[in-house]
């Protein structure tokens, strides 16, 4: 097949690199309007589960991710004149533009041609412009250009979520992954911060939108408001600056995009990653749920004689698993928006309310929580995670 992939992010090329693996002959372009390295945010994160989907699939990219990411272990809640709260877990995370270069360095390496600074008309999917593809697949993220310029063709509905946020950098180095939340005298700003690389670390603001015109976040110059915010999380981030420039860029604000579609397929095109669904980042599944489509949509196209048949199996297995996550993750959406319910509680009651914001909980396994926090605890709950993690690790071949 000739396939071309419109977008550069993970998606697209975990997929060009997950087909060309299950059959060297189909002939793979992948473009990028921006740059190479070009990326917007810092790091994102990845759970075993992810991990040994890569080594399963291609084994030479997962360790190259693997050796790029940082670990992160236990979860600490900080609340304003409250103290901390702790909660269980560990990751990984591994810079964007990291994760970008490996990618792009293996296509390249098997055979696919990756073109930057190659930018398609929004019309590209009607004008002729892919006439020669077998299978075009759009994979320009959550504001697609190529799918918004006729939403109806696959059911498209987006919806703007309440609560602005900017995605930052810090000289910081966290080594748990960190909620932190502070008082101000117009409300509650909050962040989420893990290590990204060594000596930097990603850190992500949100606020109400009450707060944001309170503070005067929406009026001040870029260069003031991350002064300000330097002074409110000046405590988590121990003197240490905040980073708002990424490749030249300064950070934007912005508000989370839920992306939706009715299908994923029309004809021979075919919507990928963020173009298909989004889910509201304090899921930390992005990524995840990017290349998992990746490799069902390469895995779909090598077992099934059609390209028709192949995308319509993709489409309807990618969405029935795509559900229970998008539900999972508006839930967990709209409790931050409506998080000042929950702040009056001490840290570790909040932390609690933080961990199980996507459903109810039997009494017990708040009596349970209470007894994690103790750090007798906490440290023997470490070493049990460091067996599992090695266990995990050794069960994927991954080099220690």
């Amino acid at each position: 097949m000739r396939i071309v992939c419109v977008g550069g992010g993970p998606a697209a090329l975990y997929f060009a690199v997950s087909a060309k693996r299950r059959d060297a002959a189909h002939e793979i372009t992948v473009v990028e309007k921006d740059p190479r390295g070009a990326t917007y945010g810092w790091g994102v994160v990845c759970q075993d589960g992810l991990l040994d989907m890569l080594y399963r699939n291609d084994r030479d990219s997962a360790q190259a991710i693997r050796r790029r990411s940082r670990l992160w272990q236990e979860q600490e809640v900080h609340l304003h004149g409250e103290g901390t709260g702790y909660l269980p877990g560990y990751g990984f995370s591994v810079p964007r533009a990291g994760l970008l270069d490996v990618l792009a360095t293996r296509a390249l390496d098997l055979g696919v041609e990756v073109s930057y600074e190659h930018p398609v008309p929004d019309s590209a999917l009607t004008d002729g412009t892919f006439a020669d593809a077998d299978l075009v697949v759009v994979a320009d993220g959550a504001r697609s250009r190529l799918r918004d310029h006729d939403p109806s063709r696959f059911g498209t509905t987006t919806t703007l979520g309440r609560n602005p946020y900017i995605w930052l950098g810090t000289e910081k180095v966290f080594s748990a992954f960190t909620f932190a939340f502070e008082r101000t005298h117009a409300g509650w700003v909050w962040c989420y911060a893990y290590p990204t690389s060594a000596g930097v670390s990603t850190l992500i603001v949100e606020c109400l939108p009450e707060t944001f015109t309170g503070l005067g976040l929406d009026t001040l110059s870029h260069t003031d408001g991350i002064a300000l915010l330097e002074k409110v999380f000046a405590d988590v981030l121990d003197g240490q600056p905040l980073i708002s420039s990424s490749r030249g860029h300064e950070a934007p604000w912005l508000r989370f995009l839920e992306v939706r579609n009715e299908t994923w397929q029309d004809g021979n095109v075919v919507l990928l990653g963020d173009a298909a669904h989004t889910t509201h980042f304090t899921m930390g599944q992005g990524t995840r749920l990017a290349m998992a489509d990746a490799v069902m949509l390469a895995q779909s196209l090598a077992e099934h004689p059609s390209a028709a048949s192949a995308l319509g199996r993709f489409d309807r297995r990618g969405r029935e698993a795509l559900g229970s996550a998008q539900a999972s993750a508006r839930t967990g959406a709209a409790w931050f928006e409506r998080v000042d319910r929950y702040l009056d509680r001490d840290a570790v009651e909040f932390a609690y309310a933080l961990a199980h914001r996507q459903g109810t909980q039997p009494e017990w396994r708040f009596q349970q929580h209470r007894a994690t926090q103790y750090a007798a605890y906490r440290r023997g709950r470490r070493v049990a995670q460091t067996g599992r993690r090695w266990w995990r690790a050794r069960r994927r071949g991954e080099s220690l």
